[in-house]
């Protein structure tokens, strides 16, 4: 609990510098999956209410592809890699965030694998827009086009092993069995991590170590 809460005040700080003259910014916390981003952006966002701070937080998972699509296109086993979501669906959404006012926008269900459209919301009067996900600083086609979109960008940086135990762990969550989560996590899961670490931007933040989830 100690680090997460050194992290969130390095964070925070960081937080305040960039709201200077600003109404509205934009936070992206990235990192490969099972990083600690849902940790660290549902403590940030606790944090920043209890100080009477309007903020969110925008997951990028809600625009996975629904799995009808994915069949179609043969990309099931590949849930999660970069082609297997609405990536400019999802650049347009941070566009109107960027540009003020209420946005809705769409979340995940990972317990029934599939994204429930309208089920999340950010206020008009929202300050700080936490947006949590594998790709925000992502040197591809489109998502690189989101660099310049951020006010403030920052990477968790987990070591691949430690990365690999927590992927197999979340699949073990959800009741698989060991030989099916090893499967999963290793056919298409671990190759998103490094993929995700091999094509990283450069972030403002980095956050260097193994607590998280």
């Amino acid at each position: 609990m100690q680090d997460l809460t050194n992290r969130s005040n390095l964070v925070l700080e960081a937080i305040e510098k960039a709201r200077e003259g600003k109404e509205r910014i934009l936070v992206a916390l990235t990192g490969a999956p099972a990083s600690g981003k849902s940790t660290l952006s549902e403590e940030l966002l606790r944090r920043l209410t209890l100080s009477k701070i309007p903020a969110a937080v925008v997951p990028m998972d809600g625009f996975h592809l629904d799995n009808a699509i994915l069949d179609e296109m043969g990309m099931r086993p590949r849930k999660g890699a970069p082609e297997t979501f609405d990536a400019q669906g999802f650049i347009e959404m941070i566009r109107r965030l960027r540009a003020g006012g209420q946005v809705f926008h769409p979340t995940f269900d990972r317990t029934r694998d599939l994204s429930i459209a309208g089920s999340g919301y950010v206020p008009a009067n929202c300050q700080v827009v936490i947006v949590e996900g594998n790709y925000l600083m992502f040197d591809e086609a489109p998502w690189r086009d989101l660099a310049d979109l951020w006010d403030l960008t920052i990477r968790w940086d987990v070591p691949l092993p430690e990365l690999r135990a927590r992927l197999l762990q979340r699949w073990l969550s959800l009741n698989h069995s060991r030989a099916n989560a090893l499967r999963r996590a290793e056919s298409n899961d671990v190759p998103n991590a490094i993929r995700v670490i091999e094509r990283a931007l450069p972030c403002d933040i980095t956050l260097d170590g193994v607590n998280g989830n």
